[in-house]
């Protein structure tokens, strides 16, 4: 298990350019399972979740050509059917959260996919129900193979068009049910949809393989199945989580930095939620320029209550940000109620700011409140474990703030999400050692 050491308090400037987004990419290369002709996806992030899924898709039999470092043409004309309902195709797929999107392609286009019950990270209990439900009224069959461990999906070749009211707006559940469905006969309609950047991506790149997806961007897709797709190129967009990281990492350290390229139109929200806890940024052109600030001032509401920033699906406020959103409001002057709605355990993580001298109520495991110190009181370096990715990045950002040095643990956690970041951020000014 390898570890950082962060010598914390060190001021940062320069330009930083954000990877391709992970969710993105995880639901784009599943997608290439939905044809035989080859597929090329460029602005791919050099992570652990998007290679590990390359290389199980490799496994299965898709051909992969890396053009460059993050260009990436695959060609799934010979799958392996067979391997893919191996117990071992299974148990792999078990240990990877992104493998959920391969069942929509594989039912689609096979007749059939396992649907273990994924990994991926300790922040509470994610349900699978929205997919399987959206598979079963779309026609599929379904039944639990105790052996396997995992969800038998049958059927694909009768799969008919329907009308859906999904029971959440699940990112990864939409993108299964979407999949699933521009290759069955007739009309879907999905209400309630999850309408997400990555979401709209995967369609407009679908649409692109000969797809007929209407209504993209809203929570009310129409889809009109199709025969069969072909190839096409698609580039994926910036990761939205790691700009919100980077302006994050700005604040907290009183640095002065230019992130490049955010395609800042896909960001919906996340820069007035920073704004919301005083930290100032610029928009020129489509790069985002924070300056530096010795203080930062938590707004109240208009009637003078207490600032609430909480999670909702887009185009609300994404829960993967709150971590990050909640170490930056330790150092802001003021308080401010962080509520995370979706997943029981990310806050968690609070424990080991506490323990690194931060203000914090955990008022329960989906709310906190934050006391800000103004950077009147530095945080203190400690030792930590990176408990999922969204943690593991705040609690870096914290210990490039402190005083002293930090160890953190666990850090193939971060290295999930996030590509190359000791050096990334090292050539800022950051004083960050792999062990």
């Amino acid at each position: 298990m390898s570890s950082f050491v962060i010598e914390g308090g060190h001021r940062l400037s320069g330009t930083i350019v954000p990877q391709g987004a992970k969710n993105e990419a995880l639901q784009v290369i599943s997608a290439v399972l939905l044809t035989r002709e080859s597929v090329t996806i460029s602005n791919l992030p050099q992570i652990l979740d998007v290679e590990n899924l390359i290389f199980l898709l490799e496994e299965a039999g898709v051909k992969v050509e890396r053009n460059d470092d993050r260009t990436v043409t695959f060609t799934a004309d010979e799958v392996d059917v067979e391997y893919m309902r191996s117990a071992a195709f299974v148990q792999k797929c078990s240990r990877l959260r992104g493998s959920v999107l391969v069942a929509g392609p594989m039912l689609a286009r096979f007749g059939e996919a396992y649907f273990p019950k994924p990994g991926g990270d300790k922040i509470g209990r994610r349900r699978v129900d929205t997919h399987i439900e959206g598979f079963a009224k779309l026609g599929a069959s379904c039944e639990y193979d105790r052996e396997r461990r995992a969800y038998h999906l049958g059927g694909g070749r009768d799969l008919k068009g329907t009308y859906m009211l999904l029971d959440e707006a699940s990112v990864t559940g939409t993108a299964n049910i979407v999949m699933a469905a521009v290759l069955s006969k007739g009309t879907t309609t999905i209400y309630n949809a999850a309408c997400e950047p990555y979401v709209q991506q995967l369609c407009k790149m679908l649409n692109s393989m000969g797809a007929r997806i209407n209504g993209i961007g809203s929570n009310l897709l129409t889809i009109e199945g199709v025969e069969s797709l072909h190839g096409t190129t698609h580039r994926v967009l910036p990761d939205m989580i790691e700009v919100g990281s980077f302006i994050g990492m700005a604040a907290i350290t009183r640095s002065s930095l230019t992130i490049k390229d955010v395609c800042w139109d896909q960001l919906g929200i996340i820069p007035e939620a920073f704004l919301r806890l005083g930290v100032k940024l610029e928009q020129r052109g489509d790069d985002i320029f924070i300056p530096e600030q010795e203080s930062y001032e938590i707004e109240s509401f208009i009637d003078g209550s207490i600032m609430t920033i909480a999670d909702a699906p887009w185009p609300g406020l994404t829960p993967d940000l709150l971590s990050v959103l909640l170490v930056v409001a330790t150092q802001c002057k003021g308080s401010v109620l962080i509520h995370q709605k979706m997943f029981e355990s990310r806050l968690f993580f609070v424990d080991k700011l506490i323990d690194m001298g931060a203000q914090i109520i955990l008022c329960d495991p989906h709310r906190a409140v934050v006391i800000g110190h103004d950077h009147k009181i530095n945080l203190r370096g400690g030792r930590m474990t990176s408990p999922d990715i969204r943690a593991g990045i705040a609690l870096l950002l914290a210990a490039m703030s402190a005083s002293g040095t930090s160890e953190i643990e666990n850090i193939e956690q971060i290295d999930r999400g996030y590509e190359d970041i000791e050096r990334r951020l090292n050539a800022l000014g950051a004083h960050i050692v792999r062990k």
